[in-house]
Formats: C-alpha cells, structure tokens, sequence
C-alpha cells in the first residue's frame, strides 16, 4: 500500500432507515476500524428505542464512540461534538489509517467535515438560569431578550427551538457580546482527508421501510420510553420526529392512532429533507446499501490498495 498524505475519515451518511448502521459495521470489520456516531440524539443514554442506536451484539463487534455518552440533561451542541470528535477522530488515527463516522444528523457532520465556530466557555450556572427562566416564564420572553441583544442572530434562528434561543442567550449573557459575532462559519482544513459515501434507494421502498421500523420502535416500547422522557421534552433533541408526535399525545392533542400516523408521516418527511441537505455536497458518492462491493472498491481506491 503507497503511502498517502493524510488519513481518511470515511463517512456513511443518508435518510433515516437506509441501513447506515449495519453498512458501517460491515466495512468496520473489513477495516478494522473504529466508529463515530455523528447522529445528534444517539449520545443520550436516555434515548434507545427512538433513535435507533446500534443494538447490543453491533456495539460489542465494533467500538463505537459517542453512543451514549451523555445524559439527557446536558445540552451537547454541534460545536461542542465537532470539537471533541475531531479529537477523537485524530487519536483513532494514531493507529489507524481509517475511521468510519456515520450518521444522518447534517450539522453534526459538518463539523467534523469544515469544522465548527470557536465558541467561548460560558459558567454552568449562566445556561442553568436560562433553563430556570424558561421554565417559569416560558419561551417569550428570551425571545425578546435576544432580539434585543442580537437581532441579527434572532433573524435567523429558529425561535421556536428553545435550546438555541438559551444557547445564544448564554454566550451573550456570558461575554456582554452578541452571539452572531462568534459565528464566522470559517471553513478550517482538516487534519484528514474525507471519503463520503451516501446511501439511498427506491423512494417507495425507503418509506415502506421507515414504516416498518416505527411499527418495530412501538413494539419495543417507544411510548413509554417518551413518557419517561417527557420532563425534558424542551430539550433540543427530543424536539424532533419520534418524541414530539407521542408528546402531543401525552398533552391530549390527539389519541395514539393520530399519534403513530403521525410518526410515520414525519419520519417520511424527515428522510426528504435529509436526502435536501446531503445533496448540497458534490463529493458524496451515491450507493445503494446493497453495493457492498462496490463501496469496497472505492474505499480501496481511495486507500491506494492494490488488490
């Protein structure tokens, strides 16, 4: 094997249900190679059934990192994972000319492929006061407050997220700063060269199988895991397809049948957009989840392998 300049970070990425998981620990095994799980909810120890986490016997063929890694009641941003990812990444590299990130989570990618906006330590007791706040006054009034603060940041985050209205709060509570002024969105090289393999199939049979794995999720309890989760519901990951629709449920705002339709419907929707979004990038090489061999032969390719 010649040698290259850089290692290579081999990323699988693609809509929710298309087989990321069981492709990555295939080609784990064939590399032996290590996992990082860039998806946004799978670091919570809390949330298993939602989120589709490797099951057992996966984890123990592989090592992954960054599955249950924190609790539900820490807030883990983009840039926090990006910052300790490419770490991880670059120890892993030590003894391995590879790693394998995978994961369907856009802005958790892209910080370990262009890197992330430096951001400033901010006191725990400062994001904790925001909770307090939004919990007895609701999420109004930090609207105001970061319109006041930063309207040019208010002009473009989603003010109905509450974890990223409390995020920007925090940094200018914290700094006497606007928060828009730490977003430079620089793009920094990396110290790896990238490899993305994107997954993708029939649409209808995609959507059947989406279908199928929400069946499976209810089967294994989903309801009742979102039950035991619904005293965070504010919190940023379960504000997504899998919680919401059963904690509308739990409000009485529809019966479960609604509930479960629902679910299905907005998994669907969800796998649209993130196949928007992975289609920005020109240098994601599209397979579908059957072209083992093929994807094997471009990773060798890449890898200057002579077979």
């Amino acid at each position: 094997m010649s040698k290259i300049s850089k290692p290579i970070l081999i990323s699988i990425v693609g809509p929710t249900a298309v087989g990321k998981t069981g492709l990555s620990i295939l080609l784990a095994e064939w590399l032996n190679a290590e996992i990082v799980s860039a998806d946004s909810r799978q670091f919570y120890k809390e949330m298993t059934i939602g989120t589709a986490k490797p099951g057992p016997l996966e984890l123990h063929s592989v090592t992954h990192h960054f599955i249950n890694s924190h609790s539900i009641d820490e807030l883990y941003s983009a840039g926090e994972f990006g910052r300790d990812a490419v770490d991880k990444i670059c120890e892993l590299h030590q003894h391995n000319q590879t790693v394998i990130a995978v994961g369907g989570s856009g802005l958790y990618l892209k910080a370990i492929w262009e890197g992330f906006d430096e951001m400033p330590n901010i006191e725990p007791d400062v994001r904790r006061k925001l909770n307090e706040e939004l919990d007895e006054n609701g999420l109004k009034s930090l609207q105001l407050e970061l319109k006041a603060a930063d309207p040019e940041y208010y002009q473009t985050v989603d003010l109905q997220n509450g974890q990223r209205v409390i995020r920007a709060l925090e940094v200018i509570r914290g700094t006497g700063k606007p928060f828009s002024s730490f977003r430079v969105s620089k793009k920094i090289e990396m110290p790896y060269d990238h490899l993305k393999i994107g997954l993708n199939m029939d649409r209808e049979l995609l959507f059947s199988r989406i279908d199928q794995r929400m069946d499976i999720m209810i089967e294994q309890g989903l309801f009742a895991e979102a039950e035991r989760l619904y005293p965070y519901r504010e919190h940023n990951a379960l504000q997504t397809v899998g919680y919401s629709e059963i904690f509308g449920h739990i409000d009485g705002e529809y019966d479960k049948d609604e509930a479960v339709r629902l679910l299905k419907r907005n998994s669907r929707r969800y796998a649209k957009r993130q196949l928007t979004w992975f289609r920005k990038y020109d240098d994601i090489h599209w397979f579908s989840p059957d072209q083992l061999e093929e994807i094997k032969s471009l990773i060798q390719k890449s890898l200057h392998r002579v077979t």
